[in-house]
């Protein structure tokens, strides 16, 4: 398959990334004589390579949100990230964090670190569909990342982060099906409910 053509095909195909099972089927090619075309398409710069064994095309936009909440399901983003999306976390943390249920995961995407943090399945809750990935609600992630704090595996800049543009009501709501070191973490750092 010549160049061009595999551009126009991928282009057609139009995802946001694409693995190698994707890329065999595509071009027909055995996989060592891909690994040889992908090198050499990477380094013309026709394709960037996302993470291993991930590629996009290079008039495609780069979606790392996306294509990270693809490699490892289930998952939400939560914590910092969401936080910083709803304009609640006032810095713009350099690595996304996702939660998961699966085992605690850390990976590189199109250059940026990407974290899945394993939360219990009673926990893997109060999240919506929003730009193609699943994020947590504000009032959730805000709590994942208590959770994370309260038992010391996190910690929680209070001075960053806008706690009015919460909603206190489902705060309170949410907070009930977190354990009892969580709501005592957020009724004495946080709020006095």
């Amino acid at each position: 398959m010549k160049t061009i053509d595999l551009i126009k095909t991928l282009e057609r195909l139009n995802k946001p990334f694409y693995t190698l099972s994707d890329l065999e089927k595509i071009t027909g090619l055995t996989r060592t004589i891909l690994y040889i075309t992908l090198n050499r398409l990477t380094g013309k710069g026709i394709l960037e390579k996302m993470a291993p064994g991930i590629y996009r095309v290079f008039t495609s936009p780069a979606r790392i949100e996306k294509t990270a909440a693809s490699l490892y399901l289930p998952n939400y983003l939560s914590f910092e990230s969401a936080l910083s999306q709803y304009g609640i976390l006032t810095l713009v943390p350099y690595t996304l964090t996702f939660a998961t249920t699966r085992k605690t995961k850390k990976i590189t995407v199109g250059g940026r670190d990407v974290v899945f943090r394993q939360i219990k399945k009673d926990l893997f809750w109060g999240y919506e569909m929003a730009g193609g990935i699943y994020i947590a609600k504000p009032e959730k992630a805000f709590l994942d990342l208590a959770y994370f704090a309260s038992r010391g595996k996190s910690f929680m800049d209070l001075d960053e982060i806008d706690v009015k543009k919460l909603s206190k009501p489902k705060i309170v709501e949410f907070l009930e099906k977190f354990p009892e070191y969580t709501k005592r973490y957020v009724s004495k750092s946080i709020y006095k409910l």
